[in-house]
């Protein structure tokens, strides 16, 4: 059945289309925005998702032979569109129509056609009135979609960051697979095409929310992942290269500057969560360790460092601290 907000859009528009395009660019067109829309390539990008539909919308239309008619007649003829209704309510008959058809049904400007036939329209408008009665039957409502359904699953973390694929298991023992996208993030949701509820006009979806188990080590920061390495007091002071895990299992060699305090975190770029719109840093925050159990030559290495130090203002952390702490 035709839609009446068909005027409203240009579907070769938002297909990137010519009117006189034939079934296969349309096909071509088509295949190539819902590989690019499609929701799983754009996970929580809701004006990707909107495109994506209304590029199914379209497409749905112009590669139906007889839609397509309906749809460049009504373009056409500039379309049907509702208003609130005349004297009498929206429940009177044709009541309630603009009517941009009036030379049509031999109406005026301003006018509402009343009490027509559809026996009188052309085939490719009987369809768009196809409900309407003289007796007020109203339009019958398009085919509706099935309500979308929701679940959700838990994943491990090395699943949210390679991706991975989970099997939901229905009532009736059919197992939904469910592909999660790398680089997902703990709350988001995927969705499962035509798994939905049922319904005139297709099934609805499955929205699916991932939860994501934390890791021992890792700790995700939006596309960022944080960790903490220890180094050594002599590392700190003195600088030092060291090597540091990452998300792919291997180690990467990073600078700890000369002086580096405990609690400074140093970024080593591109070490972070890929996902199709980019990759994220890998954040090091460094914690000096201090040794337990010094051996005599090195208290007394200790001991020699203190002594040079001692008249060193910057050497005593806690300098000015006194001045800090008036009130």
């Amino acid at each position: 059945m035709a839609s009446q907000d068909w005027v409203e859009k240009d579907f070769y528009s938002i297909l990137g289309v010519p009117k006189d395009a034939s079934d296969a660019d349309i096909k071509k067109a088509y295949r190539k925005l819902a590989r690019k829309y499609h929701p799983d390539q754009n996970p929580g990008d809701a004006e990707a998702e909107k495109k994506f539909k209304d590029i199914t919308e379209a497409n749905s239309v112009l590669s139906d032979p007889e839609e397509r008619q309906q749809y460049d007649a009504i373009r056409a003829m500039g379309g049907a569109r509702f208003t609130a209704g005349g004297p009498g309510g929206a429940g009177q008959g044709a009541a309630g129509f603009e009517d941009l058809f009036g030379g049509l049904f031999g109406g005026g400007a301003g006018r509402h056609s009343r009490g027509f036939n559809t026996g009188n329209l052309p085939p490719e408008f009987a369809d768009l009135f196809g409900g309407f009665s003289t007796g007020g039957g109203g339009f019958q409502a398009p085919p509706q979609r099935g309500a979308d359904r929701q679940a959700s699953t838990t994943i491990s973390f090395a699943g949210s960051i390679r991706g991975t694929t989970v099997g939901l298991r229905e009532q009736n023992g059919e197992v939904i697979e469910v592909r999660i996208p790398a680089g997902i993030r703990d709350g988001q949701k995927v969705r499962v095409r035509g798994k939905g509820g049922p319904g005139s006009g297709g099934a609805g979806d499955l929205m699916v929310t991932v939860n994501v188990t934390p890791h021992p080590f890792f700790t995700r920061d939006g596309d960022n992942i944080r960790i903490h390495v220890p180094v050594s007091f002599d590392e700190a002071a003195l600088g030092a290269q060291i090597e540091v895990p990452t998300l792919d299992g291997h180690t990467v060699r990073m600078k700890v500057p000369a002086g580096t305090n405990s609690g400074r975190t140093l970024r080593v770029k591109g070490q972070g969560v890929k996902t199709s719109k980019g990759t994220g840093d890998l954040l090091v925050t460094v914690d000096v360790v201090v040794p337990q159990n010094l051996s005599k030559e090195a208290e007394e290495a200790v001991r020699a460092f203190a002594a040079a130090t001692a008249k060193n203002s910057e050497s005593n952390p806690r300098s000015g601290l006194a001045a800090k702490a008036r009130l």
